[in-house]
């Protein structure tokens, strides 16, 4: 075991002209979450814990496409999902079409820990979600000034898809390894700015935007209906079990080679301490850091 290491992204698919001040406004958001996320290290804190812990506060800040900064749907609501994966027996809990639940991400550990199931959505999930005592808000609370604009934008381009011209903010998520070399995955969004109603993205969906094992944890971000054709969280630990890869040697034929011509980056961690993130989109809003030292934020 090479120790831990953390990485978080706040999506791909970065407008060319974002202005500076919001580049620096993002690099800010993702550098405290690595700060908490590494301090929790520190603190001997799981992999699960410690995933679940950055990925809320991603979601509390209306910056990215998670929680409160969650983009809308046609309608000019908000449907969430969320997954979280730990990956020493594969447990996992994920969750769609959520509309009142502060921090989709607990709803889903929630799912996991609490429940007979991996996967509730709609209203099931909010039943659920009352019954579990997490803290609910009305939907107005997710809809920010910003994204009515976007949604404007989206609308008069005619627009439902991954379009580097609404600039729309991105998926959230965190990957970890701990000191004990267990691996752990959490991704977060709202989706895909002007969906239909009831759509469902990669990333509730494990082994697409979401997976962990005992060799790595990954968490993706982009196209999601590219994600899921090509299962792209599973597939990098795929290639590093079968082809017998290096976590950078995985994420790089992954990306090349299991998008066909889709658009998505992700993050990565692998038992041994290693920390990787691929993309093929303009940029990736993305900061990692390892506990020999090292740390990086990045977005081109």
């Amino acid at each position: 075991m090479g120790g831990w290491a953390i990485a978080v992204h706040g999506g791909a698919g970065v407008d060319p002209n974002l202005p500076k001040e919001r580049q620096e406004e993002a690099k800010r958001l993702l550098r405290r979450c690595l700060d908490i996320g590494i301090s929790a290290l520190h603190s001997n804190i799981p992999a699960i814990d410690v995933v679940e812990l950055v990925v809320r506060e991603l979601e509390t800040d209306p910056l990215f496409n998670s929680g409160r900064g969650s983009v809308l749907t046609e309608n000019g609501t908000v449907e969430m999902e969320a997954s979280i994966m730990d990956g020493p027996k594969r447990r996992c809990g994920a969750v769609s079409g959520l509309t009142t639940v502060k921090n989709p991400i607990s709803l889903a550990r929630l799912v996991m820990d609490k429940s007979p199931h991996s996967y509730l959505a709609f209203s099931g999930a909010e039943e659920f979600a009352e019954k579990q005592g997490v803290e609910l808000v009305d939907n107005e609370y997710f809809i920010t000034e910003n994204n009515v604009a976007m949604l404007k934008l989206a609308k008069e381009a005619n627009s439902i898809v991954f379009d580097y011209r609404i600039p729309a903010p991105g998926t959230v998520g965190c990957v970890v390894v701990d000191k004990e070399g267990r691996c752990a995955a959490a991704t977060s969004t709202g989706g895909l700015m002007n969906k239909m109603r009831g759509r469902i993205g990669d990333s509730p969906l494990i082994g697409c935007g979401t997976y962990a094992c005992e060799l790595c944890g990954v968490s993706c971000t982009g196209e999601g209906e590219a994600i899921i054709r090509s299962t792209l969280a599973r597939e990098v630990a795929a290639v590093m079990e079968y082809k017998g890869l290096n976590l950078h040697e995985a994420v790089d034929f992954v990306i090349r080679n299991r998008l066909d011509e889709g658009k998505a980056g992700l993050i990565s961690v692998s038992k041994k301490g290693e920390v990787a993130c691929g993309f093929n989109t303009t940029g990736m809003f993305r900061g990692c850091a390892t506990e020999d030292g090292f740390m990086e934020l990045g977005i081109w």
